[in-house]
């Protein structure tokens, strides 16, 4: 297990797996995706769709899950079990999370394709 933001032995075993080549295109995929599906979240979260609310954070954690990206996965995976809230600001405060979360995980793919 890795102490940063991406589980190494999740990554390396994926880039085993999948070559060198596709898992930079896999890691592009999911840097282009990502703030999409993080939009979409925020957008359900506004508008109280809970559906999609949880199916954007399932994708989120399965993504995420894909690249040992825990921390993202969890924060994921809790939004996705609990649905929206009666808590306006229990959300934005999981939003927040959820995107420094994302920041941290795609910084540490994008260090580790460029290493």
């Amino acid at each position: 297990m890795s102490e940063g933001p991406i589980d190494l032995l999740v990554f390396n075993e994926l880039q085993e797996a999948t070559g060198s080549d596709f898992i930079v295109e896999l890691v592009a995929t999911f840097l282009a995706e990502a703030p999409e599906i993080l939009a979409e979240l925020k957008n359900a979260a506004v508008n109280a769709e809970q559906d999609q609310y949880r199916r954007a954070a399932h994708s989120i954690k399965s993504n995420a899950n894909v690249f040992g990206a825990h921390e993202l996965a969890e924060l994921g995976r809790k939004m996705e079990l609990s649905g929206l809230g009666p808590d306006q600001e229990a959300t934005a405060k999981e939003l927040a999370l959820l995107d420094a979360a994302y920041e941290r995980a795609a910084t540490g793919l994008s260090d580790l394709l460029n290493d």
